[in-house]
């Protein structure tokens, strides 16, 4: 039997699955202070999402500890190498969201263009404002995906489906994985903006990426597809950080940037205190891409199934520190 932390909260049918196999589940959320005074130790693993932060100080404190569960995808939360130099294995949950984010990500381009925020902010203030709201079509459009991975393939077939032409830019790519989606392969990510209309962004945060959407590569964006003054449209349901908020603020302020919609900011939660929330053109999400009762217990179910089987021993497919594990 393994003791389990589960601290930013799991759906019941993954703690039931974790405690028919045997082991002990104790929920609850950590403080960081508590975490650093080392209340893992006792410990074999424990299971997070976004809101806790297991830097190497803290894995250090955490003697105990063999597996670190992610439920979910992202894994910017954990010091992948301190885990593994520990020897402790961190495994995700990949797959279960992808759906929910693909379908949010879809809202936020439709809700941009067809105005359907700003409209419902004007009506509760009185205001029929249906000659100031005339939008466009995604049909025809270029959208332009930073990453290709299963949520922006999944991106892809949907806006395919409504008549845009997909194009992608991601380095670590094969070149026939794009071919097989119809999607153009870019080489360089500023070849992208200068095509693109529409940009989603589905990558990674690293030191790579950290604000790869910046002020130049948003000034590259056309603005306009064919003979339709479209103007330009950013989404984010990726990671907060990879866009320069500052910079997009002042594009929207200019009319460089038609729209923006994000579900990820690079400080959360979001105050008042960011300015781009208070802009018209402005749109956002608080951090709800796997929001839906289907991803939640597909989560937990996955993310319990790969603890499971990382605590029997086994090398589970979602492991991600492998190259740091001794």
């Amino acid at each position: 039997m393994a003791r389990i932390a589960v601290t930013d909260g799991m759906a019941p049918e993954a703690v039931a699955v974790l405690e028919k196999a045997g082991h002990e589940v104790t929920l609850g959320f950590i403080e960081k202070a508590d975490l650093l005074s080392g209340a893992l130790k006792e410990f074999d693993a424990i299971i997070v999402r976004s809101a806790t932060k297991l830097a190497s100080e803290i894995i250090d404190a955490s003697s105990g500890l063999k597996v670190i569960g992610r439920a979910g995808v992202g894994v910017d939360n954990i010091d992948l190498e301190s885990a593994g130099k520990s020897g402790v294995m961190v495994v995700n949950a990949p797959n279960a969201s992808t759906q929910s984010v693909v379908e949010l990500t879809i809202g936020h381009l439709l809700s941009s263009l067809r105005h359907i925020p700003r409209s419902d902010r004007g009506m509760r203030d009185g205001k029929w404002e249906k000659s100031e709201m005339k939008g466009t079509e995604l049909s025809g459009k270029c959208l332009g995906l930073i990453g290709f991975g299963r949520i922006a393939q999944g991106v892809a077939a949907v806006a395919t489906a409504m008549g845009m032409e997909i194009h992608t830019y991601d380095p670590y790519l094969p070149p026939k994985v794009a071919n097989a989606q119809g999607a153009y392969l870019h080489k360089k990510v500023d070849t992208l903006f200068k095509t693109c209309t529409h940009i989603s962004i589905h990558c990674n945060l690293t030191e790579e990426t950290h604000h790869l959407v910046d002020k130049k590569r948003m000034n590259l964006m056309p603005g306009k597809q064919g003979r339709i003054e479209c103007g330009n449209h950013i989404v984010n349901c990726a990671r907060g950080g990879i866009i320069d908020e500052v910079a997009l603020l002042t594009a929207l302020e200019n009319g460089t940037v038609t729209s923006a919609a994000l579900d990820v900011f690079e400080v959360e939660p979001v105050t008042t205190e960011n300015k781009l929330i208070q802009h018209p053109n402005f749109h956002g999400t608080p951090h709800i891409g796997a929001a839906t009762k289907e991803a939640q217990s597909r989560v937990g179910l996955d993310i319990a199934a790969a603890v499971i089987e990382a605590l029997s021993g086994k090398k589970p497919q979602t492991l991600v520190n492998s190259k740091y594990l001794d």
